[in-house]
């Protein structure tokens, strides 16, 4: 890795692409990465358990927040070409990846829609029916934060929201706080603990309304 966070907007790592094995919803492929982004080389351990705790993706609109090259992005359109992903990212590298690999794949399979964008390009009025993370936990609390509360109440009522979350990074005290939030609806809804593997938690928040 180089000095460069995986949330910098432009990595100042040299572009070096280079095309991984991975298996994604059941499907051996190639995926495009470079350095400079969240874990290059692999899916990585939290997003791993992640995906082993997610539903079928519904046939409308689900968010991936902090995309990266893409791995729940693609998941979800693989496990369901009615699902219409947004992804988002702040990383330009990242998103560059996720659109080439998303020409990649949907050359080979029934890929679902993908629209790989910055966060402030999603129109202020859109709405989703899922939200799956592994968020950004290393931007520090505050901004993580600042992050759930801009996205969190974007959900439809009865919409979901899974996380993963490193135990020793805060699980627990991020369910905590999820839980003690509020908007103008009321409550963000109800928070449950799916279950825990190699030391990350997955979280799932069912919006209310």
């Amino acid at each position: 890795m180089s000095d460069d966070h995986y949330f910098t907007a432009q990595p100042a790592s040299a572009d070096e692409r280079r095309v991984i094995p991975v298996t994604l919803a059941g499907y051996d492929i190639d995926v495009e990465t470079a350095p400079g982004i969240f874990s290059p080389g692999h899916v990585d351990a939290g997003t791993g358990v992640l995906l082993r705790y997610l539903p079928t993706p519904p046939a409308g609109d689900l968010l991936d927040l902090g995309c990266g090259w893409g791995p729940i992005a693609l998941t979800a359109a693989l496990a369901n070409p009615q699902t219409r992903v947004t992804a988002v990212d702040v990383n330009e590298r990242a998103l560059d990846l996720l659109r080439r690999n998303t020409e990649r794949i949907g050359s080979r399979h029934e890929l679902g829609a993908i629209t790989a964008t910055t966060p402030d390009a999603v129109a202020v009025d859109a709405r989703f029916d899922a939200i799956w993370s592994n968020p950004p936990i290393r931007i520090g609390k505050p901004a993580l934060h600042d992050l759930l509360t801009a996205w969190i109440p974007r959900l439809k009522p009865g919409g979901e929201a899974h996380l993963v979350v490193q135990k020793n990074l805060g699980a627990d005290s991020l369910a905590t706080w999820i839980t003690a939030q509020r908007d103008e609806v009321g409550p963000w809804g109800h928070l449950e603990k799916l279950g825990s593997s190699k030391g990350f938690r997955v979280l799932r928040l069912t919006r209310a309304g």
